[in-house]
């Protein structure tokens, strides 16, 4: 908590916030350096530079050779950490690999890959987006990330690490700026440094379950066929359904002989064409009131329709009426993204 009001710290961290963005321009790629690379005293090492203040005035009080001695020491130690933990951090690269697509209060899943090209590995390095909140324990647990800030104990060469940014509304989604930090070796000063991402993600809203007019989303598990994909059959030629017990009267070219030579018993062959079973989610069709909720209905027909495996077209205000139909989870990520680009 912060001791000072946040009337007054909120205009100084803003005009902080957007000094730090003219030195680092938007990228999906960034290596560190002096530019953008920032140290200072870590909260223990405001204690450290209080004890060196103690030390100089006592010595200089006293008049006492050890005391001065020790204070210069412990001098010599800030200086080489100062130098040690802004290397540490130097030099190091980030780049943005992939941004997955969330609905609205999931975590949007940010893969990155950072590279260090220096001899020795990097040590106790903390990555983090702000304003980010993940609190699933058992995702935590997997990806030791505690709250909102992944721990790289250990980096040498590349690795890929994936950080989660918690969603709030429906739309395009700017990244949060990335923190990169560390008070490696001894914990005195904190080096750090901003990264900003130029792509952006898509958040499309949570799917609303609704009854009414699409019948088709009520099938229960039992109408399900083996392989959860929906198909109507009609009889046909084209592809073999089942064998049944030979009835008299029907045309011995649909007889399986080969059962018969195996002394299995007359069998009849028969075939099915499969049907297809187009659906169309209309906007103007759904029932709710409200344009949000509209559209978390129409996430809720194109995903329940692709779990069925059933084609399907989807039609927003102001599109043409010649939808274009698709089926399966490709299709359905395609309407999702319409979904959240829909102003």
């Amino acid at each position: 908590m912060s001791i000072l009001p946040r009337k007054l710290t909120l205009p100084i961290a803003t005009a902080l916030a957007h000094w730090f963005a003219k030195r680092a321009p938007r990228s999906d790629h960034a290596t560190l350096n002096l530019r953008n690379i920032y140290i200072f005293f870590s909260r223990e090492g405001l204690l450290f530079a209080l004890l060196l203040v103690i030390t100089f005035i006592a010595g200089i009080n006293y008049g006492n050779n050890l005391v001065l001695g020790l204070c210069f020491y412990l001098v010599s130690v800030w200086l080489v950490s100062f130098h040690v933990t802004f290397a540490h951090i130097s030099g190091l690269q980030i780049q943005l690999l992939e941004v997955t697509m969330a609905e609205v209060g999931a975590p949007v899943w940010v893969t990155l890959q950072l590279r260090s090209d220096s001899r020795q590995p990097r040590r106790q390095l903390l990555l983090g987006f702000e304003h980010s909140v993940y609190q699933d324990s058992a995702q935590k647990n997997k990806d030791n990330i505690d709250g909102k800030q992944l721990l790289l104990a250990h980096l040498h060469g590349e690795q890929i690490v994936r950080l989660p940014i918690i969603t709030t509304q429906r739309g395009e989604l700017i990244l949060p700026r990335l923190q990169v930090k560390t008070v490696y070796p001894l914990g005195i000063m904190r080096a750090w440094s901003y990264v900003y991402f130029a792509r952006t993600a898509w958040v499309y809203p949570k799917p609303e379950a609704f009854e009414g007019q699409m019948q088709y989303l009520a099938l229960s598990n039992e109408d399900m066929p083996i392989g959860g994909q929906y198909t109507q059959y009609q009889q046909g030629q084209d592809d073999f359904e089942r064998l049944d017990n030979y009835i008299v009267g029907e045309s011995l070219a649909r007889v399986s002989w080969a059962h018969v030579a195996r002394g299995q018993g007359m069998l009849t062959k028969h075939f099915a064409d499969p049907i297809g079973h187009e659906q169309i989610l209309d906007y103007g069709d759904m029932p709710a009131a409200h344009h949000e909720q509209k559209l978390a209905q129409l996430a809720y027909g194109a995903m329940n329709l692709s779990q069925l495996g059933v084609p399907f077209a989807m039609r927003l205000p102001n599109e043409p009426s010649s939808a274009v139909v698709g089926q399966g989870d490709a299709f359905a990520q395609t309407c999702l993204l319409k979904l959240a680009k829909s102003p």
